[in-house]
C-alpha cells in the first residue's frame, strides 16, 4: 500500500495539473447481482485492499439473463446467476466465459458446494460457475393468522382470500407443481410431459389469483407487505422470513411439506468482460469467512464460504436449526440445470396467469 501511494504522489507530480484536468480514472468492477450481495461496508473494505471501486446494479436471474443476452456479454465484469441458469442459456446465448479456476482460492468454499456447482455449471466440459450464496424458497408465515399454511397450494386456500403473495416467476411454478403432487424436475428433458405439468399449474395459479394481494418482486417489497400485515402468507426466501422473525416471532419462516426449492447463487463470468482481474480478486475477498458472514448478514442467507457460520449471529443459525431439522433438510429439492427452451414455455404460463382477470 505503501509503494502504491508513493507511485501516485509521484504521477501526480510529474504531471501537476494536467493530470488532474484529465479526469483519471480508477479501476471498476461492474458487478451485476442481488440486493445484498455487495453490502456498502464489504465494498469499501475491498476499495481499501485493491483500490478497486466496485460499481453493484441489482438485479435478477431472468434480467441478468436479459441483459448480457441483449449485449452478447457484455456490460459487466462479473454476474451472479443461481447454477441452473447458466448451463442453459450458455447455450442458448454464448452470453458467459469459462471460470478460470487456477485464480480462484477454492479452500475458502464448502467442498460439496463447490464440486455441485462445478459440476452443474459445467458445459462442453468447461466449468461457468462457482458458488456464492445459497438458500431455499420456502414459506414466510404469519404462523398467529395463518396457522394453516403448510404448503404452498395452502396459499389459494378462501379463508387467506387478498393477504398472500408470491413471485410471478419460474420458482412458483416449480413449487406449485411439487405441492400438488408431481415432479416437474423429473420431467424437465421431456417437453410434453412438462407442458402438460405447467398447464395444471397455469389453471391452479389463475384459480389463486383472488387471494393474491400482490405479486412480490423483491426481497423489501415482500418484508413491508409482511410487516404491515397486509399479507400474512407468501411463498419467500427463508432468509427474508428470518429477517422478519427477529422483528416480530409470529413471522417464521416453514419449510413447507412438499420440500423448499433449494438455489444456489453463483459467480460467473460475462463472456465480454473487460476486467476479469478484479472479478477474480472480489470472489477471493467475499469468500473470506469474516467477509461472507457480512454478506449473510446483509443477504439473510448463508454463503459456501468454509467456516463463515462461525461469524454469523447465533440467533440466525438457531432460526435456521427451527426451520429445517434434518427431515426438512433431506426434503429440499434443488434445482437441476434449465434444459434449453424450457424457460420459454414458463414464460408464456407467467404470462397467461398474469393476464387473466
Amino acid at each position: 500500500m505503501l509503494n502504491r501511494t508513493k507511485m501516485i504522489a509521484g504521477l501526480i507530480a510529474g504531471v501537476g495539473i494536467a493530470l488532474s484536468a484529465g479526469g483519471a480514472q480508477a479501476e471498476t468492477l461492474r458487478l451485476l447481482t442481488w440486493g445484498g450481495y455487495a453490502p456498502e461496508k464489504v465494498v469499501q473494505m475491498f476499495k481499501a485492499e485493491t483500490g478497486i471501486d466496485v460499481q453493484v446494479t441489482n438485479s435478477n436471474n431472468e434480467e441478468m439473463i436479459s441483459k448480457l443476452r441483449a449485449t452478447g456479454g457484455a456490460g459487466f465484469d462479473l454476474v451472479q446467476p443461481s447454477q441452473d441458469r447458466i448451463s442453459g442459456a450458455q447455450g442458448d446465448f454464448n452470453i458467459y466465459k469459462p471460470i478460470d479456476l487456477s485464480k480462484i482460492d477454492t479452500s475458502l468454499f464448502i467442498p460439496s458446494l463447490l464440486e455441485g456447482t462445478k459440476k452443474n455449471t459445467t458445459y462442453n466440459g468447461k466449468v461457468y460457475g462457482v458458488p456464492d450464496v445459497w438458500g431455499t424458497s420456502a414459506l414466510t408465515v404469519n404462523v398467529k393468522k395463518a396457522p394453516d399454511v403448510k404448503d404452498y397450494t395452502d396459499l389459494c386456500d378462501p379463508k387467506y382470500a387478498g393477504k398472500v403473495s408470491y413471485r410471478l416467476k419460474r420458482p412458483t411454478l416449480i413449487a406449485f407443481a411439487f405441492a400438488m403432487g408431481m415432479d416437474p424436475f423429473a420431467a424437465y428433458n421431456d417437453s410434453s410431459k412438462y407442458k402438460v405439468i405447467m398447464e395444471k399449474v397455469e389453471k391452479k395459479l389463475i384459480s389463486c389469483k383472488s387471494n393474491v394481494k400482490a405479486y412480490w418482486s423483491g426481497g423489501d417489497a415482500l418484508l413491508n407487505l409482511m410487516r404491515s400485515g397486509e399479507v400474512v402468507a407468501a411463498m419467500a426466501w427463508d432468509g427474508s422470513g428470518w429477517k422478519l422473525s427477529a422483528e416480530n416471532p409470529d413471522i417464521q419462516t416453514i419449510a413447507p411439506k412438499s420440500g423448499a426449492l433449494g438455489w444456489v447463487d453463483t459467480f460467473a463470468l460475462p463472456r465480454k468482460t473487460k476486467n476479469e482481474s478484479a472479478a477474480y480478486k472480489w470472489i477471493n475477498f467475499v469468500m473470506q469467512p469474516k467477509i461472507a458472514a457480512m454478506v449473510t448478514a446483509a443477504a439473510g442467507n448463508f454463503t459456501a464460504s468454509k467456516g463463515s457460520d462461525a461469524y454469523v449471529e447465533a440467533s440466525k443459525r438457531a432460526l435456521y436449526q427451527k426451520t429445517f431439522p434434518p427431515a426438512a433438510i433431506d426434503n429440499i429439492k434443488w434445482y437441476p440445470p434449465v434444459p434449453s427452451g424450457l424457460e420459454d414455455m414458463e414464460g408464456k404460463v407467467l404470462d397467461h396467469v398474469k393476464a387473466a382477470k
